[in-house]
């Protein structure tokens, strides 16, 4: 320590008293320097005051006025060894009286380790690190602490008496110094803390240009090719580049991510997708072991859209998990939903809590405008093909198996068959399909086969309804036992079959089909009064397979449309040539509705030849019929 001749200053400045931090040991003192201490204990032949938590000094004097407990400002006279320590002899200073003077904070010289630099080899030694705070724990012991440097992330243990939360002043994003001791605790390097507490203002701002700079360099994905030639994917690669940097960053960040997906096979299939690539990352990044349940969660939606109802649950775990376990608020990936108009409203509710969220659909999102759509406005990054001149072809699957590419490129050999079975779920072609579907084959998926897997994946999904079934998915699409994943599919392609064949045994007698003078051929069926209800498949499902049944017969290349509608809600599937040659977009229709019948509450939407449409049980005639009108006044 530098030498301090400090007391009584020229000029009529105050005096300078030093103040130990707790952690300072006696070489921190200076001879004839003044400390500000606290008397702990009082003795006929004088007091012990101590400077800090392990350096106390004795102040001889007779019958002192002084008692337990208060603070006092003494001079260190002298340090001599004594029984093989050292002893520190105090007297009083000139500035006892009053608080009449400048306060110094003296920190303890130790130099500042790198977080990446701890090793076993500091076990037991005390060691200085800087970083920022980015959870804190309260366990039934210690006051858990999370902290990252600019190298890499650590555990502090702050204890006290047991439950009793440490440090109660200090926040997540705090930025702060820490000494401590080295320990193990379940086999990764943790720092029993003697000492927490704020950097000043200038190095804390240091520090965190160092980490974030650290973060974003390492975040940075790097530049991979995609599975297929697509003049499409390649104008979303900023976009989508954008993503897996930002899904790195937060787990670099302790940050938990949030995946939301359809729960058909194309976002079960973009789930998992980016699920396979998160949790390698997670287990390499955390000291937690068990980070992958802790900082990752996946959990499917029922509708094509993000609900508020699913944004509530969402908001209200994130609010829980922020003050019961310090956590940060999670970063929100939407995939195969998030792009609509129907998805403004729960991402709206989540923007006002300052919630991240990245959207990556095909669903259509109206309107676009130099690249923009509506949702834009409530989202951080939005990938979807519409914003670059493509179409729902490019399913959400194949774009989600190409973004996890990105996020984690050791799992390009284990996923790449995965946007076949996206595509052959959600009925998409397209020269990317064509591509998906040769890279599959090679794989040993063949059409039939995927049609297989796909099916067997909504027909489980319907069971597990908001589960996400993790260990049933990876059977199903062949990421873990491949004799295993052959055995299920054969038990459930057979219970599906069934329970498909009767369903079509109630409903195709009782289809109506009307022929209009533009050429197109209109199926209807009420699936209220001819389907079995609350079983598979679901009436969405239902309408898919009659409608498939009914084009089977006729042919693809002809314009063949199926509504079915239950009493408050109809479900439309059309074959591409009505979309293609007559130019129908289902989500046009439904606006044109909201316009002309407003007392219907019309709503929905989806891709442009299949979709839901919603109203109000007694405007369902007036509704229908509209629509009904509509495709009949289509035009080649």
């Amino acid at each position: 320590m530098k030498n301090k001749q400090n007391t009584y200053q020229p000029n009529n400045k105050k005096p300078i008293v030093y103040v130990l931090s707790p952690s300072c040991q006696i070489e921190d003192l200076e001879i004839g320097s003044d400390y500000e201490g606290v008397i702990t204990r009082v003795e006929k032949y004088g007091f012990f005051v101590s400077l800090s938590k392990s350096v106390y000094g004795l102040l001889r004097t007779r019958n002192p006025k002084e008692k337990v407990g208060d603070k006092i400002v003494v001079k260190v006279a002298e340090i001599k060894p004594h029984k093989g320590k050292m002893d520190v002899d105090l007297t009083y200073s000139k500035t006892r009286y009053g608080n009449n003077y400048e306060t110094i904070k003296v920190k303890r010289n130790i130099k500042r380790t790198k977080i990446a630099d701890l090793s076993s080899d500091n076990i037991g030694r005390n060691v200085a690190i800087q970083g920022e705070i980015i959870q804190i724990q309260q366990t039934s012991g210690p006051t858990i602490f999370t902290v990252r440097d600019e190298t890499d992330v650590t555990w502090v243990a702050a204890f006290n008496e047991p439950g009793v939360r440490m440090y109660p002043e200090l926040e997540v994003d705090d930025v702060v110094e820490i000494l401590g001791e080295v320990s193990l605790h379940s086999g990764k390097i943790q720092i029993e803390s003697e000492l927490i507490e704020e950097l000043e203002d200038d190095e804390k701002d240091n520090l965190k240009n160092l980490i974030a700079d650290a973060i974003d360099k390492k975040a940075q994905p790097e530049h991979v090719e995609f599975l297929v030639e697509s003049e499409i994917l390649e104008k979303l690669r900023p976009k989508m580049e954008l993503a897996a940097k930002t899904i790195r960053k937060a787990i670099l960040d302790g940050r938990s991510i949030l995946v939301r997906h359809h729960w058909d096979a194309d976002g079960i299939c973009a789930g998992l997708a980016v699920e396979h690539a998160v949790l390698p990352l997670l287990r390499e990044e955390s000291n937690d072991a068990d980070a992958e349940w802790h900082f990752f969660k996946r959990s499917p939606s029922k509708a094509p859209f993000y609900e508020l109802e699913d944004v509530v649950k969402d908001l209200s775990f994130a609010l829980e998990d922020q003050e019961r376990h310090g956590q940060k608020l999670p970063l929100l990936v939407l995939l195969d939903n998030g792009s609509t108009e129907e998805d403004v409203a729960a991402l709206s509710h989540s923007k006002v809590f300052g919630i991240e969220s990245i959207v990556v659909d095909h669903h259509y999102p109206g309107e676009v405008e130099n690249g923009r759509a509506l949702i834009d406005n409530y989202v951080d990054v939005h990938v979807n093909p519409y914003l670059v001149d493509g179409d729902s072809q490019l399913t959400a699957g194949a774009l989600a198996v190409e973004l996890a590419i990105m996020i984690n490129p050791d799992v390009r050999e284990k996923i790449k068959h995965m946007p076949a079975i996206a595509a052959i779920g959600d009925h998409a072609e397209c020269s990317e399909v064509d591509q998906y579907l040769e890279i599959a084959s090679k794989e040993g998926y063949d059409r039939d086969e995927l049609d297989r897997v796909a099916t067997c994946v909504d027909f489980e999904s319907y069971f597990l309804r908001f589960m996400n079934g993790r260990g049933i998915m990876n059977v199903l699409f062949g990421l873990e036992d491949n004799k295993k994943q052959a055995d299920l599919l054969d038990v459930l392609m057979n219970e599906s079959d069934k329970r498909v064949e009767t369903q079509l045994k109630a409903a195709m007698p009782n289809v109506e089909t009307f022929y209009f003078d533009n050429g197109i051929q209109l199926n209807r069926l009420d699936v209220e009064k001819y389907a079995h209800k609350f079983t598979y498949p679901a009436p969405g499902k239902t309408t898919g397979y009659v409608h498939d049944k009914l084009v089977q017969e006729k042919g693809e290349d002809q314009p063949i449309m199926t509504l079915a509608n239950g009493p408050d809600f109809a479900v439309i599937r059309a074959t591409e040539v009505i979309k293609n040659d007559f130019e129908f977009n289902l989500n046009n229709v439904i606006t044109k509705i909201q316009e002309e019948i407003p007392q219907a509450g019309a709503d929905g939407g989806g891709h442009e030849v299949a979709g839901s449409l919603k109203f109000v049980e007694g405007l369902q005639k007036e509704v229908l019929t509209m629509f009904i009108e509509e495709v009949k006044n289509l035009k080649r």
